[in-house]
């Protein structure tokens, strides 16, 4: 393994040991020169289809891309970093489970959205506004008035007085974690 600060390959393990959702080995590691530590993760490479870019280049899946975009878009948003690599879970999951040799990036972008949709209403916005490319402010107010419209057809459902249903899907106004 690498150093990420000096370069160095030689390091010992110090620690080992499972990861919190047990799909990967945590792995400690002192870097034999210049001593710093490090952590690794160990994770069984499973077969992913391939993503079919806009472009129509193709490229392996990484899931690291789906976290960092999420990330920017829930950044100073009460979302944790637990409910964002969930998300990115449940997609590398569903992918591996497909049938599918070759998925496009419009359908991880939905899925995306969707997720984000449920989650934050700003982290969904800032998303799409990338993920969808707006042509101008016009497209953008529609998807605004849209999500808006969304929400209050969900308020519209809930009964008066009474608790919100548990079951119900949407955009929640109470902090993620």
């Amino acid at each position: 393994m690498k150093c990420p600060r000096c370069g160095a390959v030689d390091d010992r393990v110090i620690d080992s040991r499972l990861a919190k959702d047990s799909s990967a080995i945590r792995r400690r590691r002192e870097c034999l020169g210049c001593k710093k530590r490090f952590t690794t993760y160990e994770r069984i490479e499973e077969s992913l289809p391939f993503v079919i870019k806009k472009d129509g280049r193709r490229e392996a899946f990484d899931r690291r891309k789906i976290i960092e975009g999420m990330r920017r878009a829930c950044e100073k948003r009460p979302v944790s970093v637990d409910r964002i690599e969930a998300v990115a879970d449940s997609i590398e999951q569903e992918l591996m489970e497909g049938p599918e040799k070759e998925v496009s990036v419009q359908y991880i972008g939905e899925r995306i959205m969707d997720e984000l949709r449920q989650m934050d209403a700003v982290a969904y916005v800032r998303f799409a506004s990338v993920y969808r490319s707006f042509r101008d402010i016009e497209e953008f107010i529609t998807e605004i008035k849209e999500l808006s419209g969304l929400k209050e057809a969900r308020t519209e459902r809930l009964p008066e007085n009474g608790p919100p249903d548990e079951n119900r899907q949407g955009i929640q106004d109470s902090p993620c974690s």
